[in-house]
């Protein structure tokens, strides 16, 4: 009998808040339709795509997070009845992980794909002690990078088995961003919420270090720091090399990618980044952090730098310089799908 799986995430394509959610879809796509694992997926309804066979949408109504996710925990549990494992993503994956593994005899799997000091320069007191609590109790731990692996040893004194996602690719349409929006030089392009994880402080005093008037920026996004992120430019100077395009649908992000001559991610914390690999798959090079994702690419494919704005700008002059072809091997998700199941089988044999 194949392994009967239930996964639990929180968005899924279109409707994504981020590259956990890519990352399940994805998954999804691969799992579902196989022969060697039963694979079905829990989501709030509100991220949930309508009639889709294995897709449980799960209504979790009004309030904070925290009282959403105790609605989303019950109906979880109820529908752990007949899976052999259950395999919950982050820290939201606590409250309904621990309601299941309560109720049934499974094996449980978290996967972490950021830890909340990645995401926080001050990370929430609940949300460590909730991460802390998934790593004691559930039954194995799996990590999207190395990265992550040593950090949630550092940070969780727990050990963690490493299956890196996929490559995500995006596809153009045509359109020429570079000039809808008016730019006549390079453009440097970044996409994600504005956030402190992100580091964009650095980004934009990078740009007014430059030396130089023919770059531009362009930060597709938002969230809590785009209004100071917008009187920081001003501040610094580059107001009218700077744009602000707001939140960008999936179906858009491949011209955005293709019309920029790189894509800086100058994240504090990248556990995998998939973004960088969006930016590859249409030949756009990439300055970035330390991200999962560089460990599995050629050096010239991703200029790393840190999260100092004189890094940051010494990184993008170096890389406008190379004009050598991008190379690097793909690792599909297919790849990522067989890695999970063969994980599944060992989780099962081992119980």
């Amino acid at each position: 009998m194949p392994p009967n799986v239930l996964m639990l995430g929180w968005g899924f394509p279109p409707n994504i808040t981020g590259g956990l959610d890519t990352a399940i879809g994805e998954l999804f796509e691969q799992l579902e339709p196989r022969d060697d694992v039963e694979f079905e997926l829990v989501l709030p309804a509100e991220y949930a795509p309508p009639d889709r066979d294995g897709i449980h949408g799960v209504s979790t109504g009004s309030g904070d997070i925290i009282t959403r996710i105790g609605r989303l925990a019950g109906e979880f549990a109820d529908k752990a009845a007949d899976a052999d494992i259950i395999h919950t993503n982050d820290w939201f994956g606590y409250n309904p992980g621990s309601r299941a593994k309560a109720d049934h005899d499974v094996e449980w799997i978290s996967t972490f794909h950021s830890l909340s000091a990645d995401r926080n320069v001050t990370p929430p007191q609940r949300e460590v002690e909730t991460e802390q609590r998934v790593a004691n109790r559930s039954d194995h731990l799996v990590a999207v990078s190395k990265f992550t692996q040593r950090r949630i040893r550092e940070q969780y004194d727990a050990d963690s088995t490493v299956i890196y996602n996929g490559f995500s690719s995006v596809e153009p349409t045509g359109r020429d961003i570079k000039a809808e929006l008016g730019i006549d030089g390079k453009m440097l392009f970044f996409v994600g919420r504005h956030t402190d994880q992100k580091g964009l402080s650095y980004l934009l005093y990078a740009l007014s270090k430059l030396g130089r008037d023919d770059v531009s920026l362009v930060l597709g996004g938002s969230g809590h720091l785009t209004e100071q992120l917008e009187r920081f430019a001003e501040l610094l100077g580059v107001e009218d090399r700077v744009y602000f395009p707001g939140y960008l649908p999936q179906s858009e992000l491949g011209d955005y990618y293709n019309s920029a001559d790189l894509f800086v991610s100058p994240s504090l914390a990248e556990p995998f980044g998939i973004t960088i690999v969006e930016a590859l798959s249409v030949g756009t090079r990439v300055v970035a952090c330390e991200s999962g994702a560089a460990e599995l690419l050629n050096e010239d494919c991703v200029i790393e730098v840190e999260p100092d704005s004189d890094s940051i700008a010494e990184g993008i002059e170096h890389a406008l310089s190379l004009s050598t072809p991008i190379e690097y091997d793909v690792r599909t998700w297919g790849e990522v799908a067989d890695e999970h199941v063969e994980f599944y089988h060992e989780v099962l044999n081992g119980a």
